[in-house]
């Protein structure tokens, strides 16, 4: 029996929507060629907006006690304290530890991650895909409705499929490397020196991060011949510190290539996270974005492999995600130049620094940097809260006295009707929903003490499954209307 989705690659990206399609109550397996996780950690935190993302899944609280860090853009610091939202992002947790905690998750949802499998090429039918794939007992066949590539920048996926991936050649170039007993001075956001710039930040346990760019630096692509003396002696040479006598973890290398795939769908085949957009690494955005296509993604596809979706359900995820790739390019290109650029930037740098005291200005570029910008296009209305996302840890009083969180509506990842006791036709609003009520839950609760001082704050609202806000009372839209778009028929 046909699976509903395939994903190749099990990154935190993969991982992310596979329980997201099985929350949906979709049947997927995930194909990862890498026989056992390789313990890399490109990423070494998530953005707030990926925080909440995790949170709204009851998974933000499996990584323990995090470290919330403040911003900056292109090395100009942000005062995120001083912002009415909370923009305070999680570093510190590397990578392989975020994909231990999915995989984790997903075992408990029953979700199958198949590694050693190398997907090798696929095949559209009238109503399906099929993959073929080598594993660990040769090669293979399985069928699936859809097949997504969550398989990095490299997509096989994405040059199967045809799809394009335009953008800007690399410029300039870093050396990284996760090193044990350097006893190097902490740089958290970089520090220019002669010739370029260096950082240097704890990870976890005495492993500390180095990273270096030098600005005659041009990292070739193959980056099997890279060695830590090269970047031990890169280190030595522009800051006089020797890290020669640590013992190194890992080393790696990349560039300010920036390219973003024209389409994130043909067919019944989807890209999600680095296959569908690469760019030199700023505040963890690139697997933040990923991990917030994924939640995008997994409700529409999860309502498609289950029949209820409405016709363009599935569209919106180009629609949605696309324009937020292309802000991720913009702003990580802006921040390439200022951060990585020699003394000729320095007015640039020292004006913008001057405007981030606005609060308006930093609002803007910490929204940027955070993930907390996003608004979707939710169709009529006119609400301030429409098409923004509805924080997790928002405090609520249910109808019986009882404390609630958003997050606890949130968690099982279905549609949600708020109604509080402000709402006007309260019962009318239960009633319409009533047909949906296998997709849609219904609850009736008023915001906490605190919560509900914004002369904004809605009476009742209707929220998607990614915990975006698809309808707001009082607004002119009806409830019906904006059901039947995200939810299907009743």
């Amino acid at each position: 029996m046909a699976k509903g989705a395939i994903i190749v690659g099990a990154g935190p990206v993969g991982l992310m929507l596979a329980g997201e399609l099985r929350l949906g109550g979709a049947d997927v397996v995930v194909f990862e060629k890498l026989p056992a996780p390789s313990g890399e950690s490109r990423g070494v935190g998530f953005t707030r907006r990926a925080a909440e993302v995790f949170d709204q899944r009851g998974l933000l609280e499996r990584f323990g006690d995090v470290e919330w860090a403040q911003g900056h853009f292109g090395g100009v610091r942000i005062d995120f304290s001083k912002l009415d939202d909370n923009h305070f992002s999680v570093r510190g947790i590397p990578q392989f530890r975020t994909e231990e905690i999915l995989e984790s998750w997903l075992k408990e949802l029953g979700v199958e991650v198949r590694r050693g499998h190398e997907v090798l090429g696929f095949r559209e039918t009238g109503d399906g895909v099929v993959v073929e794939y080598r594993g660990p007992d040769g090669p293979g066949e399985e069928s699936a409705q859809y097949l997504v590539g969550c398989d990095g920048a490299r997509s096989l996926v994405r040059r199967l499929a045809g799809i394009d991936f335009p953008g800007w050649e690399p410029t300039r170039g870093m050396y990284m490397a996760d090193v044990v007993g350097a006893n190097v001075r902490q740089r958290p956001i970089g520090e220019r020196v002669p010739g370029g710039m260096v950082m240097a930040f704890n990870l976890e346990n005495g492993v500390d991060r180095i990273v270096i760019h030098n600005e005659a630096l041009r990292p070739p692509e193959d980056k099997s011949g890279l060695t830590f003396a090269t970047i031990a002696d890169a280190w030595q040479e522009m800051t006089g510190e020797s890290l020669h006598h640590a013992e190194v973890r890992w080393v790696s290398s990349f560039t300010d290539t920036t390219r973003q795939a024209a389409e994130y769908r043909r067919g019944r085949v989807f890209l999600a996270g680095d296959a569908t957009h690469i760019h030199m690494p700023a505040g963890a955005q690139g697997m933040s974005v990923g991990v917030q296509d994924a939640a995008n993604l997994g409700w529409k596809l999860a309502a498609a492999i289950n029949g209820r979706a409405p016709e363009g359900l599935l569209d919106t995820f180009q629609s949605e995600r696309h324009p937020v790739g292309e802000l991720l390019m913009r702003n990580t290109r802006a921040q390439t130049k200022l951060y990585l650029s020699g003394e000729e930037m320095e007015p640039l740098r020292a004006v913008l620094q001057e405007l981030v005291q606005d609060p308006a200005v930093a609002r803007h570029l910490a929204g940027q940097v955070s993930g907390l910008d996003v608004r979707y296009d939710m169709g009529a209305g006119s609400h301030p809260q429409l098409g923004l996302r509805l924080r997790p840890d928002i405090r609520l009083k249910l109808a019986d006295g009882s404390p609630a969180t958003v997050r606890d509506l949130l968690k099982p990842a279905r549609g949600v009707l708020l109604v509080t006791s402000a709402a006007a036709d309260a019962d009318g609003l239960r009633a319409t929903a009533a047909p949906w009520a296998d997709r849609v839950d219904v609850t009736t609760a008023d915001w906490a003490e605190g919560e509900a001082d914004r002369p904004d704050a809605p009476a009742a609202l209707l929220v998607r499954p990614d915990g975006y806000v698809a309808w707001v009372q009082p607004d002119d839209a009806p409830l019906r209307a904006a059901l039947e778009r995200w939810f299907g028929a009743a």
